[in-house]
């Protein structure tokens, strides 16, 4: 499948609330965004929204971060549920669609989250730390939310990216 190019703000698309997928996945959609996100250096995470398709769907997988300490591996999920939250952590993170900044946000330190896989299988997964997050982030932005939208102050929580050479 094709890799895409990653819509960044003002777009529209991604500020709106995705529409459901429903009982089967769109398998193709599925793997565009693998491909994408694996195309992408450092991406964690894509949605459909960054790719300019108002659905609620997202690929994850956390595995090569160093901050990781529970992964489910490569994970596509459509219509994401969270069922359960507990716990608050703040911590950096930055995002494709906002490429020049980094920003302090807060989120749950574990979750358990229901969607349905690429075969239309219902998946819950429990997991804690910067897989939640992960997860946490990508369904945000199938809720049209951005890290900006996130932060506690414009002023003391957002920041340039740093670039290195």
């Amino acid at each position: 499948m094709p890799v895409r190019p990653v819509f960044r703000i003002p777009e529209k698309v991604l500020k709106l609330a995705a529409e459901p997928v429903g009982e089967r996945p769109d398998q193709a959609l599925g793997a565009d965004l693998v491909d994408t996100m694996l195309a992408s250096p450092a991406c964690v995470g894509l949605a459909a929204p960054q790719i300019g398709i108002s659905r609620r769907a997202f690929a994850l997988d956390v595995s090569y971060h160093p901050k990781t300490t529970v992964t489910h591996g490569l994970v596509v999920m459509f219509d994401p549920v969270i069922l359960d939250s507990t716990g608050r952590e703040v911590a950096r993170e930055g995002c494709m669609s906002v490429p020049d900044l980094t920003a302090n946000v807060a989120r749950a330190a574990r979750i358990v989250v229901q969607g349905r896989g690429l075969g239309g299988d219902v998946q819950v997964i429990a997991t804690e730390g910067f897989e939640a997050r992960a997860f946490q982030h990508e369904i945000d932005h199938l809720d049209g939310l951005l890290i900006l939208d996130r932060v506690a102050s414009l002023e003391a929580d957002v920041f340039a990216r740093k670039t290195y050479r």
